[in-house]
């Protein structure tokens, strides 16, 4: 018997001649099917029961006792075991012994279907034929013709590549082939039939599964889904296609195709990283398109990496093509702004009509580095912006794709991260459709060495993704494929996987040799026929097109092609703004005009201020019961307002609330942003007695405010911030924020920060306002919890240290220049600034904040409601405003700082009663440096040696930055010493002890003038 463990384990779907094959190897049983048993049906013997019952009612009774004898009466039971068992016409039907029967005479009543060989063989042939559709359904893409070279060495550990003779048919024999078999409710291969013969079934289940689409779906745990799944490819003749869908397809290959040659007889010596061998690709994602825009979709949001790009940006995008061509010239120069990037890395944002479904619909290619997958999390953020301000709570009408490599997707984390975004409440963007040109090798290494996983994909089964394998030579497959996974994203709002199985026909790019490593596989390719002829030469012989009208096809794209190069020709400059992906109509302009390169005042009336102290130190819901650590913390809260002071949570609240007062959408993302990683921010109430019950109080400030976001995000740092930057792209009108849970973890999402942060509008024109909030300070917990490795940040600021800027509007128009703004605030207050000129400034920057962490309880950390009043604004330097700057020419030296160690300088300084004797600047802005507050307080202590003072490392930290600056900003006039611990492979020390030491070393070094001239 073939049972359903053995299945699960071993069973490989067989093919017809394999099954009469292993079959003869049986010895034969008596076939029972419902016709032949209704001879058994006698008048005298059966009268009794079948008087005046239908035949369809019998019928039902006979299928249902197959699946359980005792879902029907006794007598029915003996009868269906007798006449199955082989008994003879008209003895098969016992009559029920009478109540008052002896035991020996109910014996005896019963002797037949005792006697009867093979009894439960019936039963047992059924649930075989059962077991064997499950197999075909988890097992059949094993075998499926997925490889358009056939050369796969994917490798399924528990199953060989090559069939068993021995698996499969537990007691089945040749005979069985023509038996009829009632079919499971789990399968749709009989369409409206509901029995088949044996070998109907398994030739129904091998063109479901065993062709060119291998589905693999069995391990999702939801029926509803199975079965969507099941009907989609095992119903009979499904996957038809019209004469006009099939030149439609054909049209498609024929602009892939001769858009590759194109560029290779223009440009033979040029990368490109064509999509020669996955020329299915361009029909694929314009099927998706297609049927994605039927089902309401209206934006479509992609990532992809650069195989292929220029390909889908001409035919699926609509780029000009002669703005792709002239991408090309060498000679052009960069008319805008930053460094631009390479052809194959640009992205793009269109608006047209889909001419298939006559609606309109955006596209938008998101730019993306060489770093393959970093664009997926970025692509799936800026979705899900889209998503919100267009109030789509479902996924309707906005989409996203994503384009993989099967290496990649295999082997790059970023992957796996993203995909547990998926179903997070704030972060899912209702489903996705994963596009991955299989190229069945990863630059120069085979699948065997890349990945420990038979398929590329196996990846995407973490979160129950159905995953449809396909022959790329098999554009008809593709394209029903690529129609089913829309439909899948469109019905059940997850994510689905397309695998287009194809090969790569140059090498790595254009000038790269594959024969070096890959001998075999590329002997094999050269001699592999071009998807387009193969399937121009189909539809010829099918007779939808003839020969004329094919090469009419393509002389037609031809002419396109060479139009649009001449124009190319008339090209002098190379505009990268033509290449955004994610455009701010109307941003950069008021009125009509560019908007004034100024920031008005960050501060807030006193009403605004006191009003949101009330709302945080409260609890705007009735019955709802908080803990009790919590109610003296708001108790606290309401007691600063009171004073008219306020602490980090609080100033942070206050810039909060006030900008959603002005319509600015809030989102707070991290691990543990809800409660604070310090236990201070508490913007998520949770109810003590209601289970899942929660308030923000900050959704309950002002009447239309705009929403406030707060989520607390996966333990992922490289997927969630990349969500966030994609957030923060779709709208400049929008506060983004992501916190690390401590400083030091934004290391994991250094891809994202390298890549798109730092060099995003240099490379591709693309402003961005998101917020890093890292906490930092040495503080005694050891090198991971310590520093948020300021010295990266600072190192890839674009400012000249040597260059002393000469600029009108100095604050305002050296943050236009700058690539991004790196601070490290030492106030509430100042820290509440910098949030809200983050959005009143007339551009975007990327904002580096890092936070403290023993400040947030810091009794001298507190500033005053007067600080953040109308009028006052973010303070890039603070001065000192002590007994020193009272006499500053008595002043012996100055200690410049940021952070935290001012501080620790300022209890030093005055223990050691040195008030008068040395001043402290703080530097709350480092980058863009502020040359022009420094340069006034150099000049307002002539007598005084210039120090800057860290708590972090000499080799990290600050002083290899701000040294050349100062420097440049007195003009060499004097030297710059350095108070700070030693030089040190790890950013702290782990022993509290050892830290104490080394910070009462870095406070004597500061306020000894020998000892530091001695270390600096």
């Amino acid at each position: 018997m073939l049972n359903l463990r053995t299945c699960a384990a071993k069973l490989r779907p067989l093919t017809a001649s394999q099954t009469v094959k292993t079959i003869s190897q049986h010895r034969p049983a008596a076939p029972r099917t419902f016709q032949q048993l209704r001879c058994y049906s006698a008048p005298v013997a059966a009268e009794p029961f079948l008087s005046g019952t239908s035949s369809n009612y019998v019928e039902e009774m006979y299928y249902a006792w197959l699946e359980n004898p005792k879902s029907v009466h006794k007598s029915w039971d003996i009868f269906f075991r007798n006449a199955n068992a082989g008994a003879a016409p008209g003895t098969a039907y016992q009559s029920p012994p009478p109540l008052t029967t002896s035991l020996s005479t109910l014996s005896q009543a019963q002797s037949l279907v005792q006697a009867q060989p093979n009894v439960d063989k019936l039963v047992e042939d059924h649930l075989a034929v059962q077991s064997l559709i499950r197999a075909y359904q988890v097992r059949g893409h094993h075998i499926a013709k997925l490889d358009p070279l056939g050369i796969s060495c994917v490798n399924f550990d528990d199953a060989p590549v090559t069939v068993s003779p021995n698996v499969g048919f537990y007691g089945l024999d040749e005979s069985d082939l023509d038996k009829v078999f009632h079919l499971p409710t789990t399968t749709f291969i009989g369409g409206n039939e509901s029995a088949l013969p044996l070998r109907e079934i398994i030739r129904r289940l091998e063109m479901a599964y065993c062709q060119h689409i291998g589905v693999e779906f069995m391990f999702i745990n939801d029926l509803e889904q199975c079965q969507w799944i099941r009907q989609k490819f095992e119903t009979p003749g499904i996957m038809q296609f019209t004469n006009e869908e099939k030149r439609t397809l054909l049209a498609r290959l024929v602009r892939s195709t001769r858009f590759e040659e194109f560029l290779h007889r223009k440009w033979s010596s040029e990368k490109r990283f064509g999509l020669e061998g996955c020329e299915v690709l361009i029909p694929a994602l314009k099927t998706i398109i297609d049927k994605s825009s039927e089902k309401g979709v209206d934006y479509v949001i992609m990532g992809m990496p650069h195989r292929g790009r220029l390909n889908v940006l001409a035919n699926v995008i609509r780029k000009e093509l002669e703005q792709i061509f002239c991408q090309f010239d060498s000679k052009l120069e960069a008319a805008d702004e930053g460094s631009g990037d390479v052809k194959y890395h640009l992205g793009m944002y269109h608006r047209r009509i889909n001419r298939v479904t006559d609606r309109n619909i955006t596209l938008s290619l998101v730019a993306n580095p060489s770093h393959l997958e970093a664009a997926d999390p970025v692509v799936q953020g800026k979705t899900k912006a889209e998503q919100f301000y267009c109030g789509d709570t479902e996924g309707k009408k906005v989409m996203s794709i994503l384009l993989h490599g099967d290496a990649a997707f295999a082997g790059q984390g970023i992957v796996y991260e993203t995909f547990h975004l998926s179903d997070l409440p704030s972060y899912t963007t209702h489903g996705t459709v994963h596009v991955v040109v299989n190229n069945q090798i990863g630059f120069t290494t085979d699948p065997r060495m890349a990945r420990s996983s038979p398929y590329p994909t196996d990846v995407a089964r973490v979160v129950n993704a159905p995953i449809f394998h396909v022959n790329a030579d098999d554009p008809e497959a593709v394209v029903y494929v690529c129609n089913v996974a829309a439909e899948w994203r469109s019905t059940f709002h997850k994510d689905v996987v397309v695998d287009l199985v194809c090969y790569r026909r140059n090498g790595h790019n254009e000038m790269d040799e594959p024969m070096f490593t890959q001998p075999l596989m590329y002997k094999q390719i050269r001699k592999q026929k071009p998807v387009l002829q193969k399937y121009a030469e189909l539809l010829i012989s099918q007779g939808v097109v003839n020969q004329p009208e094919y090469e009419e096809e393509i002389a037609k794209y031809d002419k396109i092609c060479e139009e649009a190069h001449a124009r190319s020709k008339d090209e002098k400059i190379l505009h990268i703004k033509h290449w955004l992906d994610s455009p701010w109509p109307g941003f950069f302009t008021l009125d009509g005009q560019p908007r004034s390169m100024t920031c008005p005042s960050t501060g807030l009336n006193e009403e605004d201020l006191t009003h949101i102290g009330q709302v945080a130190s409260s609890v705007p819901v009735e019955d709802f019961t908080i803990h009790g650590g919590l109610s003296r913390i708001l108790k606290t809260r309401g007691e600063m307002v009171k004073n008219r002071t306020v602490d980090w949570a609080l100033a942070e609240y206050m810039a909060f609330g006030s900008l959603l007062k002005e319509g600015i959408h809030i989102r707070l993302s991290g691990q543990d942003v809800e409660r604070g990683t310090f236990s201070h921010r508490h913007h998520v109430l949770h109810d003590q007695n209601v289970d899942k019950r929660t308030c923000i109080p900050m959704n309950h400030l002002w009447p239309n405010q705009a929403p406030y976001t707060v989520c607390n995000s996966s333990l992922s740092e490289y997927g969630v911030l990349g969500f966030e930057l994609g957030f923060a792209m779709a709208s400049p009108n929008a506060l983004v924020l992501w916190e690390a849970q401590f400083g030091d973890f934004h290391n994991t999402a250094q891809c994202i920060i390298d890549q798109f942060i730092c060099p995003g509008q240099a490379k591709w024109v693309r402003q961005n306002g998101i917020v890093l909030l890292l906490p930092h300070g040495m503080e005694g917990m050891g090198p991971e919890h310590s520093s948020a490795r300021p010295e990266r940040f600072l190192q890839m600021c674009n400012d000249d240290p040597d260059v002393f800027p000469k600029l009108d509007d100095f604050d305002v128009r050296q943050l236009y220049e700058c690539n991004w703004i790196v601070v490290n605030c030492s106030t509430p207050a100042n820290f509440f600034h910098v949030l809200r000129r983050q959005i009143l400034l007339p551009f975007r920057k990327p904002l580096i904040i890092f936070t403290p962490k023993s400040l947030l309880r810091h009794p001298e950390a507190r500033s005053s409601f007067d600080e953040m009043l109308p009028g006052t604004h973010f303070l890039r330097v603070i001065p000192d405003s002590g007994p020193a700057a009272q006499n500053p020419e008595q002043v012996k030296r100055v200690l410049f700082c940021t952070g935290k160690v001012y501080y620790d300088l300022t209890r030093e300084r005055k223990a050691r009663q040195m008030e008068a004797d040395v001043a402290i600047t703080r530097v709350e802005q480092l980058s863009p440096f502020p040359f022009d507050l420094l340069q006034r307080e150099a000049q307002k202590y002539p007598a005084a040696e210039l120090v800057w003072c860290q708590e972090e490392h000499k080799n990290q930290g600050y002083y290899d930055y701000v040294k050349p600056r100062l420097r440049t900003t007195i003009n060499r006039a004097k030297p710059v010493w350095y108070a700070g611990r030693e030089p040190a492979a790890a950013p702290a020390t782990g022993n509290k002890k050892t830290h104490l030491t080394e910070l009462q070393r870095l406070l004597d070094t500061a306020f000894n003038l020998d000892a530091f001239k001695d270390m600096a």
